[in-house]
Parts: C-alpha cells; sequence; structure tokens
C-alpha cells in the first residue's frame, strides 16, 4: 500500500495579494485581511468588512473562468445547511469600480482534514466518528438537489478548533456544462506546482473511485461516498486506499468500532451497486452500531449502557434541552462539549463537571460559584455564561461558543503570531480583566488554553474556576506553573499583579510558541521567575521593557494597575507598528 504523501497540494497560506487582485478598490472602510489561501483553481483572501467582519473573497485567477466562478457562487447563495459557508454578494466587473469579478463569504478558520493528519498522525475514532457525520449530513443535503461534489479530498473538509466542520472546494460541485473543458479536480495550477503531474489526477491529490480510474471524472453520489470513506480509512490507518484489494479497517487498525469499519468497507466496494444506497443509509448504519450516540429522551434513572460512555450519559442528562455534538476538551475537573440549543436554535458550550467529581457536594458548590462569578461579568473579553443546571448526577452550565478555540489552539495549529495581528486583542483582553478586578474577582488561572476566540478573532477570558473574590480565600498555591506569577508558586497572598503577570507571560507564548520561563518543573520556573531570566532579546525595546516590567518578581515593582499596563502596552505596540508600516513605505517608495 502507498504511504500518505503528507502535505501534498494542501492551499497553499499567503500573505501577499496575488496579481488579478492586486489593483482592487475595496469598498469605503473595508480592508484586506492578514491572510490569503492558494486552493485548487481558486483564490481566497481574508477582507474585513464595515462592520469588522472576516469575510472571504473568492476568485479565480484565469479570467476565462469567470461565468464558471459565478455558476459556483450563484449555486452556493441557494444552498443552506450548517456546514457551507453563507455566500452574502458577488462583485461583478465593473471598471470604475476596480474590482470583480468574485464573491464573498464567510472566512473560516481552522485546518485541513489533511493538514490535521500531518500534524498529528493518525486520526483517533471520535475525530473519525466526527467526519463521517458532518460529511454525510452536508453531502446528502447536496444529493437531494440532484447534484455530486466530485472534488472531496483532505483539503475540501475543514474542522475548526472547536470541531464544527466545513466543506469548501464547491467550484467542483455545479452543473458539468459550467466547468471548463479540460478542467478536472487535482490538475490545477497548484497540483502541477506543486508535484510532478503524471497523469491529469493524482491520487495523492484527489481519492479517485475506481469507476474514474480511466481518468473519466464523472462524479456521482456513489463517487462521493467512495471519496468520503476513503478519507476516513487514511484518517485510521494512515495509507491511502489501492483502488484494487484494498484491506479491511479492522486488519490494519484492529480497535476500528465493528460498525464503522464495516461501513467503510462497504462504501469502498469496488462496484458503486454494492455500496450503501445513500450517505444517510451509511450514516444510519455507523450510528446504530456506536453506544455513544446513546441517547435517552425521557429523564430517570440512566441505563447500564449509559454509564459506559460519558458522551452517552451527558447526553442522557441534557437531552431534554441540548443535543451533544462533539467534544471540545476534558480537565481533571470537568469536560467541555459542544452541544445545540433545542430551544433557542443555537450552538453553545457546556462544562460539565466528571461524574465522580460529581458527588461531592463541596466541588459542586465551588462549581456553581464559579459559574455565578463568570456570569455577574458582562464584557465582550468575557465568555458569557447563560444558565447552569444539574440532572442524573451531572452538574453543568452553558456558556457562549468560541467558535475558533482558544489562543493555546491557534499557536499549536498557526504557529507564533505577529504583533501587529494580537496588539488589539491583548488591549481588550486587558479591559476585560480590569472590569473582572473592579468587581473584586481575580481570575487565577490565566493561561492559553483559558483565552478564547470567537468567530469575530476576539479574544475572550473564560473558567473561572479558581477565581478569587478578592479577601475571601486563604492564600494558596494556584494556577498553571508555566503561565503562575512567583507569589502563587510560593502560596503567597495574590491580588490583580498575578493575573497581569500571567497575561504578560501569555503574549509571550503566542509571540514566541514557548512559556516565558519554561513548562517544566514549578521549581525552576520559580527560579528562572526569581532571576529574571525571560529570554527578551528577540522583542523590540519597547516591547522588551514592558515585558521586564510586568514579569517583575515582586508584585510592587510590575505596573501600578491594570489601565497602567494597558496604556503601556499600546504605546509600546503602536510605536512598533508605525515603525514597520515606516519600513513597508520605504521599501515600497525604493
Amino acid at each position: 500500500m502507498t504511504p500518505v504523501n503528507r502535505g501534498v497540494v494542501t492551499p497553499r497560506a499567503t500573505k501577499i495579494l496575488p496579481p488579478h487582485i492586486a489593483d482592487w478598490q475595496l469598498p469605503p472602510d473595508w480592508s484586506w485581511g492578514p491572510g490569503g489561501m492558494i486552493g485548487d483553481y481558486r483564490h481566497y483572501q481574508e477582507v474585513v468588512d464595515a462592520l469588522g467582519r472576516s469575510l472571504s473573497l473568492v476568485t479565480a485567477p484565469d479570467p476565462a473562468h469567470s461565468a464558471w466562478l459565478f455558476e459556483e457562487a450563484r449555486q452556493l447563495a441557494q444552498r443552506s445547511h450548517p456546514s457551507i459557508p453563507t455566500t452574502y454578494h458577488y462583485w461583478t466587473s465593473y471598471r470604475e469600480g476596480r474590482r470583480g469579478p468574485g464573491y464573498l463569504r464567510r472566512w473560516i478558520t481552522g485546518e485541513t482534514v489533511r493538514a490535521r493528519l500531518a500534524r498529528l498522525g493518525l486520526a483517533d475514532i471520535p475525530y473519525v466518528f466526527q467526519l463521517l457525520r458532518g460529511a454525510c449530513s452536508t453531502l446528502s443535503y447536496l444529493h437531494e438537489t440532484g447534484i455530486a461534489h466530485g472534488g472531496l479530498n483532505g483539503d475540501a473538509l475543514w474542522t475548526t478548533p472547536t470541531g464544527r466542520l466545513w466543506m469548501l472546494e464547491w467550484q467542483w460541485a455545479v452543473p458539468r456544462e459550467a466547468i471548463p473543458p479540460g478542467v478536472r479536480p487535482g490538475n490545477g495550477p497548484l497540483a502541477i506546482r506543486t508535484v510532478e503531474a503524471t497523469r491529469p489526477m493524482r491520487a495523492e491529490l484527489l481519492p479517485m473511485p475506481p469507476e474514474w480510474e480511466s481518468n473519466e471524472w464523472v462524479p456521482t453520489p456513489a463517487s462521493d461516498q467512495w471519496q468520503l470513506a476513503a478519507m476516513c480509512f487514511t484518517a485510521l490507518t494512515g495509507e491511502t486506499p489501492p483502488l484494487r484489494g484494498i484491506p479491511p479497517v479492522k486488519l490494519v487498525r484492529p480497535e476500528t468500532p465493528e460498525a464503522l469499519s464495516t461501513a467503510i468497507d462497504r462504501a469502498l466496494s469496488l462496484d458503486p451497486a454494492e455500496r450503501f444506497p445513500s450517505l444517510a443509509v451509511l450514516l444510519r448504519a455507523v450510528e446504530r452500531g456506536d453506544p455513544a450516540r446513546t441517547v435517552v429522551m425521557v429523564r430517570g434513572e440512566p441505563d447500564r449502557a449509559a454509564n459506559e460512555s460519558a458522551e452517552a450519559r451527558m447526553r442522557w442528562a441534557v437531552g431534554d434541552d441540548y443535543e451533544i455534538l462533539s467534544k471540545l476538551g476534558s480537565g481533571a475537573f470537568g469536560t467541555v462539549w459542544r452541544a445545540r440549543d433545542l430551544s433557542l436554535e443555537r450552538e453553545v458550550a457546556l462544562k460539565a463537571l466528571h461524574p465522580a467529581i460529581a458527588r461531592d457536594d463541596k466541588a459542586v458548590r465551588a462549581f456553581w460559584r464559579e459559574a455565578k462569578l463568570a456570569a455577574q461579568l458582562a464584557h465582550p473579553s468575557i465568555v458569557p455564561i447563560y444558565d447552569w443546571d444539574s440532572s442524573g448526577g451531572l452538574s453543568w452550565y452553558t456558556m457562549e461558543l468560541a467558535e475558533e478555540g482558544s489562543v493555546a489552539s491557534l499557536v499549536q495549529r498557526s504557529g507564533p503570531r505577529q504583533l501587529g495581528e494580537i496588539a488589539q486583542q491583548v488591549e481588550q483582553v486587558l479591559d476585560g480583566l480590569i472590569v473582572a478586578h473592579a468587581n473584586g474577582i481575580l481570575h487565577r488561572d490565566l493561561k492559553p488554553e483559558n483565552i478564547l476566540i470567537d468567530r469575530y478573532h476576539r479574544w475572550r477570558i473564560t473558567d473561572f474556576g479558581i477565581a478569587n473574590v478578592t479577601g475571601e480565600d486563604a492564600p494558596g498555591s494556584t494556577g498553571t506553573p508555566a503561565f503562575a506569577a512567583p507569589e502563587q508558586l510560593l502560596g503567597e497572598v495574590q491580588g490583580p499583579a498575578a493575573d497581569y503577570f500571567a497575561l504578560a507571560a501569555i503574549v509571550y507564548f503566542v509571540m514566541t510558541g514557548d512559556a516565558p520561563f519554561g513548562g517544566d518543573d514549578a521549581k525552576q520556573i520559580l527560579a528562572r521567575q526569581l532571576g529574571e531570566r525571560a529570554d527578551l532579546d528577540m522583542f523590540p525595546t519597547v516591547v522588551c521593557n514592558w515585558f521586564r516590567k510586568a514579569f517583575a518578581p515582586a508584585p510592587d515593582k510590575r505596573f501600578a494597575d491594570g489601565e497602567d499596563m494597558q496604556r503601556a502596552w499600546k504605546a509600546a505596540s503602536d510605536k512598533v507598528l508605525a515603525r514597520q508600516r515606516g519600513s513597508w513605505w520605504r521599501r515600497v517608495v525604493s
């Protein structure tokens, strides 16, 4: 079998405007965003509209493909599905306006399935279930309109940090007559530049069903089913399925659940007639064999089957009010779930205590206290709490879903960020901390995982699990060592300066990818903090001075308060960014 050719023809990120849109004139109060992506016959450029929304401007670099682009936009404008990005507007080509053709849709932040596998290796079973469910739902919706996708590969499916799936590459899901002659998925300019194109379509670029072996590209619901199953096979085994003699999934990945492996094996059948009649039938076959999908809609004592799965138990507890969609993360005390609020028809996040901890009355009281503390703080930089409840031995509270994950996942996924990207976000988070402290609440566990990012790229503080109402709690060792202030590691009395120290450590992490004093043993971290041994040489002088003051071992040597720290950050970042803009202009002129 052929090993996965990781990273081949992944849409390529770029920060340079391509020539075909370089001289476009955007509407008033609009601006170019920092990101762009070169795809298969398409370019996707982030733009920020007058309302501050990040949108994706989809264009065709080849002017001959304008009619094809318009048909793609027209088809998308008529779609309504959670995994299909909404099309907002189509810009026709106006000489006076100096823009067009192109269409605007939501900007998607996340990573492709291919990029995720390249980063993490073999996918875990829950991720494959999630991938299969989301894609089956989207494709079933598409097939009902009489159109197949035809271009499914590891770059067409994106997942956000919160587990939401988006399907892209919609240029192929149009009537065949709208696609220019000779144009096929996997043989675009990006493919030719990235790999040696020995055939019009390559398995590394596009999973090819057996019926396409003669290089005849005829997309059908059956070929979509095969391509989706091929992606699941690759995610589970790390290998691309051959056209002939595909081994059973169980043979390559023995721990795969029987229902899942059997469904994938059937969907990869050589003869399209032997596959499932539809993707809806495939999904039902998988769901029936997945014990984690057990849902008991009538409140009462959970059955034994529900006790065997944390997800099933959670589904039973919240079944009247929420539909559990996926798991977002888990910590020492609880698990966060992505869910759909059935009454208000919105997606939310549910934070639930682990069942063993939920039996401790003291832990439950502390959990309610966390929810109430956070609910008191109405601020754009603090994740809002909607409700809290308990049932069946579980306790949880409901909060806004931050669709772009956390600052930690952003750095893990995309690497360190530039000052210009984060300057305003840091300023706003500082503003949120100032409000919390004005209400007498200290966070005491600020870390990258506790700074979430919403769909508008705003950073928002969450998880007040060990927050302290000033003066109520005795001093003690708190926080995550890599981001905790010295007084926290020493178990001394803590004030607002501890939260500001932690925020500075988060800023350092976001700009470098590393914690400022290391992330190993707490004693070694404390020794480096007291010795002021953070490496600040890579930063401009004004930013270096800001860090040096924020990291002062003694709290009274740090910034006097949040407003002081906020003013200093704004002054430092504005000075550096102004200098960078000046350098850019001088380079252009020269």
